[in-house]
């Protein structure tokens, strides 16, 4: 098993802080822990799915066609999510709204088709999609954690004290998302470069 592919997409490209695909989504869902995750999870499970069948089907789709062909397949996966979540998850389903359909049109689910399930084996597009999926995931539920407990006086949906009767409601704003989003990428930025000397 190749584990940088499995573990890339965690931490050294980390689709949300070092890539920065994907942060229209990140910073409209990511105002609670729980739309984060369930946001993180349909991704995954679209990445999955369809980098396997993309990495099946390279060899016999042409050139010219391979995007249409792609955003097919994207498009197929993203639909049984959608479903899936609107049956079982119907609270869920109802937060995230209209970001899940826009999975579809996700820079890093195309951006991994053409990268890298467009040229390498299924394993390995299967790794990938798993560690870009855990990586989307954990950097969303970051935003998350910052933005819900600041912002609403919650975490996953508990009552925190002392924040809890006076939140700081910009955090669950746009302008909120964009700081949390900011810093968070400064320190990884910072933790990259090997912190303070």
């Amino acid at each position: 098993m190749n584990t940088k592919e499995l573990t890339k997409g965690i931490w050294a490209e980390n689709p949300i802080f070092v890539i920065m695909l994907g942060c229209c989504p990140a910073l409209a869902v990511s105002t609670s822990l729980a739309n984060a995750f369930g946001m993180g999870i349909a991704a995954t499970f679209v990445l999955l799915g369809s980098n396997l069948i993309i990495s099946l089907i390279r060899a016999s789709v042409p050139d010219k066609i391979r995007i249409p062909v792609y955003i097919v397949v994207i498009a197929t996966f993203v639909t049984m999510i959608d479903k899936f979540m609107a049956a079982f998850t119907p609270a869920l389903s109802a937060s995230l709204g209209i970001f899940i359909p826009l999975i579809v049109v996700n820079c890093i689910i195309l951006g991994r088709a053409e990268a890298f399930a467009n040229k390498n084996t299924p394993q390995d597009s299967i790794l990938d999609a798993i560690g870009m999926g855990l990586g989307f995931t954990i950097a969303l539920a970051m935003i998350a954690v910052f933005r819900e407990v600041l912002g609403d006086g919650k975490f996953f949906g508990i009552p925190v004290p002392l924040i809890k009767d006076d939140p700081c409601l910009l955090m669950i704003m746009a302008p909120g998302g964009f700081f949390v989003f900011g810093l968070l990428m400064a320190w990884k930025k910072h933790l990259a470069a090997g912190g303070a000397k």
